[in-house]
């Protein structure tokens, strides 16, 4: 598989060397810019690797480039640690929907269009990964950059109990600008590209309704606790990211609980 320097016509990747079995190969540091123009709009800069930041910053340099603002889809680490080392590199204010990883920046609306030297990125409010998850929206392009919302292979974790709830319909939504804007790729922040928007959401959603049925069905069976339904719904979890699936259940309780679905003396 090959992320970096692909992408669009106006986007391109930078390979941050941070794999993991959270991060897979590592985070894809996206570089946005009109074609023809200086003005460069950088997303999700990455943990604070100076070696990759520097990189970044270099590589927009020797494209004859000036990075204008700096966009983070989320607050966890692996996308916004290196943010303030990559403003004082490039003098680029960084904006985030958290107030706690802006760095001369300001907030970002669900549905505003962000401007830099002709580029238009249109800014997707979809919680659910976290409650500051944003996807960004290249209309030129036909083009989603997807945070941590879709990722390039699995699927992503939920973080916090009620956060079901919104991913779902951030799922739903983003199926449907898909649709409605002939949208034709995904750059997730880590993975592959995807080429089949419809069809991944579609796989996500599924995915989704799936787990929550394994859950009821673990409940219903007779399982105690969200560590006893992780062995019966994960049975073949890596060690390292059971947590993560964990995570996942007592998300899926709560929402079979708010949807009226557990059996009664169960709580989500």
């Amino acid at each position: 598989m090959r992320i970096d320097g692909s992408g669009t016509l106006r986007a391109s990747c930078v390979l941050c060397p941070n794999p993991g079995p959270m991060t897979l190969e590592g985070t894809n540091t996206w570089i946005l810019r009109e074609p023809g123009t200086r003005g460069v709009v950088v997303v999700d800069p990455g943990p604070h690797d100076e070696r990759h930041l520097e990189r970044v910053a270099r590589t927009v340099q020797e494209q004859g480039a000036q990075v204008l603002m700096t966009l983070l889809t989320h607050r966890h680490p692996d996308h916004a640690e290196g943010a303030p080392y990559f403003s004082e590199l490039t003098g680029a204010p960084v904006h985030a929907v958290d107030p706690a990883v802006r760095v001369g920046g300001r907030g970002l609306s669900d549905g505003e269009v962000l401007e830099a030297d002709g580029l238009r990125v249109r800014v997707i409010a979809t919680p659910g990964h976290t409650d500051d998850s944003v996807c960004l929206m290249l209309e030129a392009d036909s083009t989603i950059l997807t945070g941590d919302t879709v990722l390039g292979r699995g699927t992503t974790v939920i973080d916090g109990d009620d956060g079901l709830a919104p991913y779902m319909e951030s799922l739903y939504r983003l199926r449907d600008l898909v649709r409605e804007h002939d949208v034709r790729t995904l750059l997730p922040a880590h993975g592959p590209i995807l080429t089949s928007p419809a069809e991944t959401l579609d796989s996500y959603i599924d995915h989704r309704e799936s787990r929550l049925a394994q859950v009821l069905d673990a409940v219903r069976a007779g399982a105690v606790g969200v560590e006893e339904i992780v062995d019966r719904v994960y049975p073949d979890v890596d060690e390292r990211i059971r947590f993560a699936a964990a995570s996942s259940v007592r998300a899926q309780l709560r929402y079979l609980s708010v949807r009226g679905e557990l059996p009664e003396g169960v709580e989500g």
